[in-house]
């Protein structure tokens, strides 16, 4: 006798602490699977009702609450099919990270999450409990076990689950994107399923999160390891995949596979939605970059309009004595090819006005880095001032490699709400350029071939107080990413000298990192939740 199971992928875009809206669009999403694609079982995220990242909204008593009411409310409101969904579950002073399977008014079955992840962005014993056991429930004769995210990094889960009966697991997921991150997904899952001997269904979330970006991906994979279906990456949508049950075991069936994005590509789309979701979930009409004709700007300004639109998107050029010709006619070309909004404010009168305020204090001093870093800091001031009249959020321009060395003004091309670059380095921000272009015309090809300049001094580039990037950003990989010491570094054929002086800097510039605003992580480790180094350090490099 065949048992059959259509079970509808959830793959959303949730909010983090609306409860409310969460599960308004649960029971939306659960109605359209039963009426439209005729499911037995709709599946949704890892804690889907409160969002993932909660973080220590955890801790407030009015979410458990809200928590508890949008379990009762689903309890009572569906009918016809069974719902999965991820919720913060509280027992006393305890708080698991639970699903629970309801149908037609019954918990079928709750699971806990057994392998609570604790390293680079994920900071779970802070708030869970872990689970010490399988779920495992029966829907049209199938057996179906549960797991949760890191649960499919770790043998036991799984097998356990299999232990207990199950003839297919389905794993809900709040996995954050950084590059090569489905590949991994799906490796890991192979591994379970060869284990097992069981088939996998993969569901993960959509969207951005703060620096955070969920990329979707979801997949079924057949007991024998071949993808049967994958759900297209970044995108929101209800699909469904058919479990068949036999003696001889459940099997999905095959659907559509969507083809995995090249690298540029993955990382330009978790770049846009992550912008997206950061304005559109904050509420704010548009965005405000200054522009300044580099390639920097140019890509940042690139990213907005495709997030938001190129009508949110206003820009200010504001030139100084010490701007070419060309970054004014690249900016202006850009404004006309992507039809944003281009401002032109220059900045000699407050310059001017700034320094003659304070010449009897630098009386004696010759020139140096502080004149350049007061023109960025008229900048930022120009900037801001556009933001809190308008209402727009302005978007700061700096990539890794400037926020490793500090080659950022602090107070200046720092301010702002949110930094969309802030983990690309500077060869991956080219890279990035010329991919966009080739989907239509965006950034004008004089910023992508032109030598790199902060433009703050005659004849300045950047190649004046940094290594060259093609040196300088596989260094900082290096030590930020993989922990690499002086040495080590060393050892793959780099200076030493130019080693241990860009490790300086890193370490040097910490304070100004910790003031920076917020940015989308892409790699394995951003500087942002992942990266905790102590500003006040005696450490010194080599070491």
């Amino acid at each position: 006798m065949n048992n059959t199971v259509t079970v509808a992928l959830a793959q959303l875009d949730l909010v983090v602490g609306d409860v409310k809206g969460n599960t308004a669009r649960i029971l939306e999403a659960a109605e359209k699977a039963r009426d439209e694609l005729h499911a037995d079982l709709v599946v949704f995220p890892e804690l889907s009702l409160c969002g993932y990242p909660p973080e220590d909204l955890l801790f407030h008593t009015g979410l458990r609450h809200a928590v508890e009411r949008s379990l009762e409310e689903i309890r009572e409101s569906v009918k016809g099919i069974a719902v999965l969904v991820g919720f913060p579950e509280y027992q006393g002073d305890e708080i698991f990270n639970s699903c629970a399977v309801i149908s037609d008014g019954e918990f079928l079955c709750i699971y806990r999450k057994r392998c609570l992840p604790n390293y680079a962005v994920f900071d779970e014993e802070r708030y869970f409990t872990a689970g010490r056991s399988a779920s495992v429930f029966k829907l049209n004769g199938v057996r179906i076990g549960l797991t949760i995210c890191e649960d499919i990094w770790r043998q036991a889960p799984i097998s356990a689950s299999r232990a207990a009966g199950a003839e297919v697991v389905v794993a809900i997921n709040g996995s954050p994107y950084q590059t090569r991150s489905q590949e991994n997904r799906e490796r890991a899952a192979a591994a379970r399923v060869e284990e097992s001997g069981i088939p996998m269904v993969y569901l993960n979330m959509v969207g951005g999160q703060d620096e955070l970006v969920f990329d979707g991906g979801s997949f079924a994979m057949s007991a024998s390891g071949d993808i049967c279906f994958r759900a297209p990456p970044f995108e929101e949508g209800l699909y469904p995949v058919v479990l068949r049950g036999s003696g001889s075991g459940v099997e999905p069936g095959q659907g559509d596979v969507a083809e995995t994005l090249p690298l540029e590509a993955s990382v330009y789309r978790a770049l846009v939605t992550g912008t997206r979701d950061y304005v559109r979930k904050h509420g704010f009409p548009g965005v405000i970059i200054g522009l300044s004709g580099g390639i920097d700007s140019a890509l940042v300004t690139a990213i907005a309009c495709d997030a938001i639109g190129a009508d949110k998107v206003r820009t200010v050029m504001m030139p100084f004595r010490y701007t070419s010709t060309i970054s004014q006619e690249d900016a202006a070309r850009q404004a006309e090819t992507m039809g944003f909004r281009y401002d032109v404010v220059p900045i000699a009168p407050i310059y001017d006005a700034t320094v003659k305020q304070l010449e009897s204090i630098f009386a004696g001093r010759e020139a140096d880095v502080t004149e350049e870093n007061i023109q960025a800091r008229c900048r930022g001031m120009i900037l801001m001032a556009i933001s809190n009249k308008t209402g727009r959020m302005l978007l700061t321009t700096g990539n890794k490699s400037e926020m490793a060395v500090g080659y950022a003004t602090l107070y200046g091309d720092m301010a702002g709400g949110f930094a969309p670059i802030k983990d690309c380095s500077k060869t991956l921000v080219y890279r990035l350029a010329r991919y966009r272009n080739t989907q239509g015309d965006a950034i004008p090809e004089r910023a992508i071939t032109r030598e790199p300049s902060a433009e703050l001094r005659p004849g300045q580039k950047d190649s004046d107080s940094l290594p060259d990037y093609e040196v300088l950003d596989p260094i900082l990989e290096a030590f930020i990413e993989k922990d690499m010491s002086v040495e080590e570094i060393a050892g793959l054929g780099y200076d030493r000298a130019t080693v241990v002086q860009v490790l300086q800097m890193v370490k040097h510039n910490e304070y100004t990192r910790r003031q920076a605003p917020p940015g989308i992580r892409i790699s394995s480790r951003a500087f942002g939740r992942d990266w905790r180094y102590p500003i006040t350090s005696w450490y010194r490099f080599p070491g």
